[in-house]
């Protein structure tokens, strides 16, 4: 499973969600394209406010505070 990852830099809610996207690829099969809002004016503009976002095929799954858990019920 891929997903898109928009974040942007000294956002610790963004630090903990790669973290658990880290513990979550440890036991299963997914990735990730981490995006800078900062580097993308459109994402920016777009989820500024809603960072971190985990998108798929451009469609949200989860933004704000993502856990393991809510990793793993996207993936299942």
């Amino acid at each position: 499973m891929k997903f898109s990852f928009y974040t942007r830099p000294n956002c610790g809610l963004c630090e903990e969600a790669e973290r658990m996207l880290r513990l979550v690829a440890e036991d299963h099969p997914i990735e990730w394209q981490t995006i800078n809002i900062e580097e993308d004016e459109q994402a920016h503009e777009k989820y500024m406010l809603m960072i971190p976002v985990l998108e798929q095929n451009g469609s949200v799954l989860k933004y704000g505070n993502i856990g393991y858990i809510d990793i793993l019920e996207i993936i299942e």
